[in-house]
């Protein structure tokens, strides 16, 4: 019962988000609410008894819920005695939207919005025709909740796109700012100043985010989430707000759902992915959603999933789960630019043509597509028609990040690190939480020599990656070229952090800085660490021969003293095809006995001066 109870429940509240979403011109959450809709399996979808759209009374907020839920991922408390906790009141989070209003409230919006309906219906059919100051005019004088959404929307829509359109005017010109100015948002965010409605407060989180005044947008995001908490686009807005997992941690008590919930569970796995940060645990999340508790059968949860895998560089097991979105649904758009990237990672050209091809033939508009396309011009060394694609997808969507990124790479390729500068700059502008923009811009300035500035943005890349191998290295080498030893020892030293356990070549690397250092000790068990590991793999000698030769040398003739670990090391060498054959013969020859010979000679003054002494 308490299982039917939360599917009834969750069914409930996902219908009332495709109609609520979709007669406000919220597209993307409407959409994200059906697709997990349609997932759960037919036996929890029966067909609803009442019409989600009632006429004798609906609101701009959804009616009170008719059963109380009691979903596995709430809280259970027991019950007091004599009590079931089949009848226990409703958990505050899902109270009805309407229970914090009137009576009088109620029945006034209830007229409002019947007196609006015929204008509502025809505001609508103008949104979806993107005639946007139409519907501003014709709900003018409506006052209902809803009219008033989509007239501020509308507006907000028409302000964006003269913004869009004054900002590509001034395309290739020093007066063009980094990113679109849309004057009219001062002006509307003071139309919501004092909403209580969670579309209005919606708007208002969208507005007060647009202006970067985060802590406010954070906190409209939540009074709408509280009374309505099913608009997919308000958690979007949200984790906008957020720079780190830091701060989403310290966010998620603050939520009126409970962390257990799967809103919060989706939202905490989108917002680190978009983050680049997700870790095993948004695996297991993922895995616990598409559960046959929750969303078995979402393709926005697998899509998730891909996601979390691609940026743990489990490409293999990235393009199975895209594959198995692509096998439920051979026309969704959706991430497939991420599969693109899984294939050329990977160097696949033949997938990544028949996937270019197939979905080129689908739809040729879409940013993702023109991703497609220009990975796999870019895969074939065409950098030039590469570059095509990826501006036609800025083009189509300037917030499109990932084709500004790919265009930036596309440039350092050419040597062209002026035009890679301008288009990763344009990523950092879009979203500048996302560290391979970053990444791009320090690698061509240092393509430039322009080390000071390369290590500006490195050092922004690795606050946004902390335990990214790659980026410490890079940002390494950065300060080995100018001369900056030390500091380099320290980024090789962090990179040895999340290196795998069995690597070298860092080893290496802080071996020879030591070296240069003088620091002949520490260079030395960097190279003892390169064999040990090297012989446990069982690799051949020639491999880790200059290392052993080196531990050798240190015991030798600096300082050590372990000759028996010296005469093994060289015996291995010496026994071996490496080019260090000679070396290690000679040393076994001459300076390994000179060394035990001054060894034994300290040895015999050491225990004379103990005897004269006493």
């Amino acid at each position: 019962m308490a299982s039917n109870a939360a599917d009834n429940e969750i069914v409930f509240a996902l219908r009332n988000a495709v109609h609520d979403c979709s007669k406000r011109g919220l597209l993307y959450a409407a959409k994200w609410a059906a697709e997990l809709l349609c997932s759960l399996p037919p036996s929890k979808r029966q067909p609803p008894l009442v019409s989600v759209a009632q006429p004798s009374f609906h609101t701009s907020t959804p009616a009170r819920h008719k059963a109380p839920p009691s979903a596995p991922f709430l809280p259970q408390t027991p019950a007091p005695a004599g009590t079931s906790n089949a009848t226990a009141p409703f958990p505050p989070h899902f109270a009805s939207p309407l229970g914090g209003q009137s009576a009088e409230t109620l029945r006034r919006e209830a007229e409002w919005e019947a007196q609006d309906a015929d204008h509502l219906a025809m505001a609508k059919t103008f949104l979806d025709a993107k005639e946007y100051s139409r519907v501003v005019h014709w709900l003018e004088p409506c006052q209902s909740s809803k009219a008033v959404f989509l007239r501020v929307y509308s507006q907000y829509l028409e302000s964006e796109k003269k913004a869009q359109r004054e900002w590509y005017r001034l395309d290739k010109t020093r007066e063009q700012p980094a990113e679109p100015v849309n004057l009219a948002l001062h002006n509307l965010l003071g139309s919501v100043t004092n909403a209580t409605d969670p579309w209005l407060l919606f708007l208002k989180a969208v507005f007060l985010c647009r202006l970067s005044r985060r802590e406010e947008a954070i906190e409209s995001a939540i009074l709408s989430l509280t009374t309505y908490p099913w608009n997919w686009s308000t958690w979007v807005v949200l984790g906008e707000c957020l720079s780190d997992g830091d701060e989403l941690s310290s966010l998620l008590p603050l939520l009126p759902v409970p962390a257990t919930h799967p809103l919060v569970l989706m939202f905490q796995v989108k917002t680190l992915n978009s983050l680049n940060s997700p870790t095993d645990n948004e695996l297991s999340v993922c895995d616990r959603l598409l559960g046959e508790d929750y969303f078995p059968r979402s393709m926005w949860i697998m899509g998730l999933r891909g996601n979390v895998l691609y940026y743990l560089h489990d490409f293999a097991a990235a393009e199975a789960e895209f594959r198995r979105i692509l096998s439920i649904d051979p026309y969704r758009i959706d991430d497939i630019d991420i599969l693109s990237n899984i294939l050329y990672v990977t160097n696949n050209n033949t997938a990544l043509s028949k996937l270019a091809h197939d979905f080129l033939a689908i739809e040729k508009d879409r940013p993702e597509i023109c991703c497609i396309i220009g990975n796999y011009y870019s895969l074939r060394g065409e950098h030039e028609r590469a570059v095509k694609y990826f501006r036609r997808a800025t083009q189509l969507d300037r917030t499109y990040l990932a084709a500004w990124t790919l265009m930036g790479h596309e440039y350092v390729e050419m040597k062209n690190s002026h035009a890679a500068i301008e288009a990763y700059r344009k990523a950092v502008d879009v979203n500048r939480k996302d560290y391979r923009a970053w990444y791009g811009l320090a690698q061509a300035y240092e393509l430039l020599s322009m080390h000071q500035y390369a290590l500006y943005y490195y050092q922004h890349a690795t606050a946004l990656r902390p335990y990214d191998v790659r980026i410490w290295q890079a940002q390494g080498m950065c300060y080995e070229e100018m001369g900056r030893l030390r500091e380099a020892v320290e980024c090789l030293r962090r990179a040895l952090i999340g290196a795998d356990p069995q690597e070298t070549l860092i080893h290496s690397k802080l071996a020879k800085l030591h070296n240069d250092l003088e620091e002949f000790a520490e260079a030395a068990a960097y190279h003892r660490r390169i064999v040990e590991v090297c012989r446990a793999a069982q690799k051949p000698v020639p491999e880790w021969a200059k290392s052993a030769i080196y531990v050798a040398r240190y015991h030798v003739q600096h300082g050590g003293g372990d000759l028996t670990l010296a005469r093994q090391y060289l015996e291995f060498v010496s026994g071996s095809n490496a080019e260090e054959v000679t070396q290690a013969t000679e040393m076994l020859r001459r300076q390994l006995p000179a060394a035990i010979m001054r060894t034994q000679q300290a040895a015999l003054a050491a225990v004379a001066a103990e005897v004269g002494s006493a």
